[in-house]
């Protein structure tokens, strides 16, 4: 007897259709798997045959041979349980084929029948629905976070009894309502207002966020860096839909979305220092996505940043351009997205108070030359918005003046980015930080005027090609702030400002 079932294996991001064949033929009971599976799916087999016979249906005492189609391609997750023990059931016929044909069975199998769920669920569901497939079968687990794809009918399970009742028509499983956005009822703990003082500070996190651009802070301890840096996702815009289920199914592959339901605030990741490489930009020996892909339309927030291996910075530097970063294996060539927002501290020495009026500095020059000698010019170059951060006063401290909330910031950020997307209608640009290198002189013009302050600027700070673009980028965003369409001579002092600090210590 033959039979087979549909499934799915994930590829980086992307899901791709396995076909589960079973053949029951005469001789010894044995359990054969073929098409390349992983030790997961290997070990399926003392799942389905326990899962079988605890829900009271027969085993088959034969010569059991399962294939896994396409066979040239490598396979991973516990997803297929369900799918095999289908297909077991159905050459048995235990099952109608017609049926089972219709579905794509996704769910790992616990030894009494039950239906656990898994990671992934929904890059799975969202890559065969672009296949054409429309019924799926997944854990009940899994049914919120399926549930958010539109044009498929998602049947939640958590027994595989309640799979085969369906399957034969005795009883039905309700299909999942589509779940939509929960945007309005999203919240933080942390609010912009809770910043004291730092004026120059909190302009530069919301230049940030209007234009999408990296930050750098520079500062003694204790002057509110990490303070500031987590709460630059309150005043970010909030995530459309599409941006949402990007960052879902990152999560979902990752294993680490909680609740299984979709994301709806942008993400803030805050790896320690002793994150090794593999972990910050994914990989391993089945590649899953490191930090900066669940940074992905977020922040990827580097706290102490010359405390990190040098080479674990440098391979910041691709993705940081690209907006996606490629991991290459011998069996596979995966790509996952990395569009984040780099926001960086750092103590201007080790003893953190070089330059402070406050304190006096107990290090010598060599060893602040070798402290901040761990951040190349290259990566430096890349950081668009570098800010010396200076201690709050004493005054500023126990005033209970509050500030400007995440609400109000977030109302003026969200109008800079509606002005950019007007700007960059059916381009594919989203921020001003995105705009290509041959592209900066189209949309980041000047006038005479401003155009000789960034020639003089130029002279005296020695700029490099990318930190001009950097400027440009970051003048077109003070402009959009203020919802004007040229750049003014104020706009390009100010992004000016923003990249100076960097000579003032990497040149001493």
């Amino acid at each position: 007897m033959y039979a087979r079932a549909k499934t799915c294996s994930l590829e980086g991001l992307d899901g791709f259709v396995v076909e589960v064949e079973c053949d029951l033929s005469r001789g010894l009971p044995r359990f054969l798997m073929v098409g390349l599976p992983d030790a997961q799916i290997r070990e399926s087999s003392e799942r389905v045959h326990a899962a079988i016979k605890n829900i009271g249906l027969p085993y088959p005492q034969q010569r059991i041979t399962v294939n896994l189609s396409p066979a040239n391609r490598r396979k991973d997750g516990s997803q297929m349980d369900l799918a095999i023990a289908v297909s077991v059931l159905t050459a048995q016929g235990l099952c109608d084929p017609e049926v089972v044909d219709s579905f794509v069975f996704l769910g790992e199998l616990q030894l009494n029948g039950e239906i656990s769920g898994i990671k992934g669920a929904l890059p799975m569901v969202a890559s065969l629905r672009e296949c054409g497939y429309r019924k799926f079968i997944v854990p009940e687990e899994n049914k919120q976070e399926t549930a958010v794809i539109g044009d498929v009918d998602i049947y939640p399970a958590s027994n595989l009894r309640d799979v085969v009742s369906l399957l034969n028509g005795k009883e039905s499983i309700t299909v999942a309502e589509r779940v939509v956005s929960e945007e309005a009822g999203r919240s933080y703990d942390y609010d912009f207002s809770d910043i004291k003082g730092q004026a120059q500070l909190k302009r530069a996190l919301e230049v940030a966020a209007a234009g999408g651009h990296n930050l750098l802070m520079i500062g003694p301890p204790g002057s509110g860096k990490s303070m500031s840096a987590k709460r630059l996702p309150t005043i970010l815009p909030r995530m459309d839909f599409d941006e949402a289920i990007e960052v879902t199914k990152i999560y979902s592959v990752s294993g680490e979305l909680s609740e299984h339901r979709l994301m709806t605030e942008r993400p803030f990741r805050a790896p320690h220092h002793t994150a090794s490489g593999v972990s910050l930009i994914g990989g391993g020996r089945i590649p899953k996505p490191g930090e900066i892909s669940l940074a992905h339309r977020g922040v990827l927030f580097l706290d102490e940043l010359p405390e990190f291996q040098s080479r674990v910075l440098e391979v910041l530097r691709q993705p940081m351009e690209d907006g996606h970063i490629h991991i290459s294996r011998a069996s596979a060539r995966l790509e996952f997205p990395s569009d984040f927002q780099l926001v960086a501290s750092m103590n201007p020495c080790p003893c953190g108070y070089y330059q402070d009026p406050g304190h006096e500095c107990s290090c010598s020059m060599q060893q602040i030359k070798t402290y901040l000698g761990k951040i190349s010019h290259p990566l430096l170059d890349r950081i668009d918005l570098q800010v010396e951060v200076r201690p709050v006063s004493y005054d500023e401290m126990k005033t209970h003046e509050r500030g400007e909330t995440s609400e109000v910031v977030r109302g003026r950020v969200e109008k800079a980015r509606a002005f950019q997307a007007e700007r960059f209608k059916d381009t594919g640009i989203k921020t001003n930080a995105d705009i290509p290198d041959n592209l900066v002189e189209r949309y980041c013009r000047l006038s005479p005027q401003s155009q000789k302050l960034l020639d003089l600027a130029y002279k005296k700070y020695k700029f490099s090609g990318r930190s001009i673009h950097k400027i440009l980028k970051v003048a077109r965003t003070v402009a959009d702030l203020k919802c004007q369409n040229a750049i003014g001579d104020e706009d390009v002092l100010e992004a000016i400002r923003y990249k100076t600090v960097e000579g003032k210590y990497w040149s001493e």
